[in-house]
């Protein structure tokens, strides 16, 4: 009768290792390529600072605060401004919400920004223009940027903070991804400093962030939630 014979221990434990081995270098790839796509979206956050910087220092304006003709003489190509300047939100050196669009538009047709965009402006200050592909740069992940004066931020003392002038990565971002952006570019708090969460823009997921707007209990989520965002206070 034939004998079965089994694996020895030395045969298991090289199996272990080499199963060990090949699990580390799939989490260590994971680990690098999270890190590329912060390092993405801390370049893209400083792309547009650069941009709207620019674009202040050639116009005198803020991009999407431009009305319709100062739009039309100096920005080439340029298909639509703000209205007519000097009238309700149109002019009055603040990108509201209605303008977000149109502020893309004119970075990328003045040349500040890469890519090809038309903007719609809104019918109100507070109508805040639905991104598209169209119309909008996208972070790594697929959401949508924005440029804008607003209060959407997290803020440790309020839950009505002073409407600044902030860039928004755009939501379905991890969590972990947005806490280790804030790590890399500031200080790591949800509630302070010149990165911090978005509370609502973008449909931002319930989870993103734990504790309370307005108190320094919030914080980011320590779960696996991939719909999340943060701004970048200028």
């Amino acid at each position: 009768m034939r004998k079965q014979q089994g694996f020895t221990l030395i045969e298991i434990a090289i199996v272990l290792v080499i199963i060990g081995l090949l699990l580390g270098g799939v989490l260590k790839g994971q680990e690098l390529i999270n890190a590329a796509r912060v390092r993405n979206i801390a370049s893209q956050l400083d792309g547009v600072k650069v941009a709207y910087l620019g674009f202040q220092d050639r116009y005198r304006a803020y991009p999407g605060d431009v009305g319709d003709a100062q739009a039309a003489a100096q920005i080439p190509n340029a298909t639509v401004g703000c209205g007519t300047a000097g009238t309700g939100f149109c002019g009055n050196g603040k990108i509201d919400p209605a303008e977000n669009l149109v502020a893309w538009s004119h970075l990328s047709k003045s040349g500040f920004i890469s890519g090809s965009y038309n903007g719609v402006v809104g019918t109100t200050q507070a109508t805040f223009q639905t991104p598209t592909t169209a119309d909008t740069p996208s972070n790594p992940f697929g959401g949508f940027m924005v440029i804008v004066h607003d209060q959407d931020y997290g803020d440790g003392v309020t839950t009505t903070p002073a409407n600044v002038l902030n860039i928004k990565t755009g939501g379905s971002i991890p969590a972990a991804t947005i806490a280790e952006l804030d790590r890399k570019v500031d200080d790591g708090l949800a509630y302070s400093g010149q990165f911090r969460t978005t509370i609502t823009y973008g449909s931002q997921a319930a989870g993103c962030t734990t504790g309370t707007n307005g108190t320094n209990t919030l914080a980011y989520a320590n779960i696996d939630i991939k719909a999340c965002g943060g701004t970048a206070i200028q």
